[in-house]
């Protein structure tokens, strides 16, 4: 996400990472009915979509998948790969679309401007914040908690085996690149980054510390369906400014809403045809994403089911993308 993920070599990317629910899809549903006008007898070719490691990337991804395979005709493959190493697979065809971008200037000079085998494919009309949040129990109990200047007062708080003597500012997958060990050091905060492990490691951690009245700071971000069941608040760190995270090491500014995009390999928008015209017209909402995301994690639903409910309960807003 924005800034997430170490770089790496590209074939580990292909190995499983992350919360886990993709999969591969590698032929149009044989037992799902078409959404609409049907599905294509024949196959109109494979369409490579990257799953990153986190839910609501996967609700956008099986929702586009869906309609290749039930509404064109496509096969579809979501190979799970880390962020940075969907952009590698641009250049060697592994990887068709990134559906969730959130930011990456670096990766889009270097893959867009500079090696020119990936393209922008507009908006998916999420907004994204990253930022760091603390239960509304603590904000009840020490109202100033939210001023990133009082963090150090409260430090002891967030103390655990993991952290020693600096309170612990909880961190998700390892592969998400941040801001966060530059803001501890630049913002003087006595605290440490301990990573929790993965997406849902955050969630179970965030739930227990509202309920059970735990202390707890951590990393995460919207949109996401964790906020509509928990009560978590923001911290409040510098007002992000232009500009003002520019050097990795210098931050010392908030996160950036973010206006999130597609990424698209030159090559499938070049002969993707009605694919890359699909994926291109895709946007939905934060609310939408959610939807699909809080049935893939706690409704049991695999990812096409989720895909399915959400399309026959939007039929308005998927038949706009449609090419016609």
């Amino acid at each position: 996400m924005k800034i997430r993920l170490l770089a790496g070599i590209f074939a580990l990317g292909l190995a499983a990472a992350g919360c886990g629910g993709a999969t591969v899809a590698t032929s149009p549903s044989s037992t799902a009915p078409a959404a609409g006008s049907g599905t294509a007898s024949a196959s109109a070719g494979t369409v490579k979509i990257a799953i990153n490691p986190w839910v609501g990337y996967e609700a956008s991804a099986n929702v586009v998948a869906y309609l290749l395979k039930n509404e064109l005709g496509y096969q579809v493959e979501l190979p799970e790969i880390k962020e940075q190493l969907a952009w590698e697979g641009f250049g060697t065809g592994d990887v068709d679309v990134i559906i969730e971008n959130w930011g990456h200037p670096d990766l889009k000079k270097q893959f867009i401007e500079e090696k020119k085998v990936a393209q922008e494919a507009g908006s998916t009309g999420n907004k994204g914040v990253i930022g760091w949040y603390i239960p509304k129990w603590m904000v009840d109990e020490h109202p100033d908690i939210t001023d990133y200047k009082n963090l150090n007062k409260y430090a002891s708080l967030f103390k655990t085996s993991e952290s020693g003597d600096q309170g612990q500012l909880l961190f998700g997958d390892p592969s998400y690149v941040s801001n966060e060990e530059a803001l501890i050091k630049n913002l003087k905060l006595d605290y440490k980054v301990v990573v929790g492990g993965s997406e849902a490691a955050l969630i179970k951690s965030a739930q227990q510390a509202q309920e059970q009245k735990k202390a707890l700071l951590f990393y995460f971000w919207d949109p996401h369906w964790l906020f509509s069941k928990t009560d978590l608040v923001r911290v409040n760190l510098p007002a992000y400014t232009e500009g003002c995270d520019a050097d990795p090491k210098k931050v010392a500014c908030d996160y950036p809403e973010m206006d999130l995009d597609k990424i698209v390999s030159t090559k499938f928008a070049q002969t993707g045809g009605k694919a890359y015209e699909l994926v291109k017209n895709f946007t939905w909402t934060n609310e939408d994403q959610n939807a699909v995301a809080d049935d893939m994690t706690n409704n049991g639903m695999t990812g096409e089911d989720a895909a399915k409910k959400w399309i026959e309960a939007n039929t308005a807003k998927w038949q706009a993308w449609i090419p016609k």
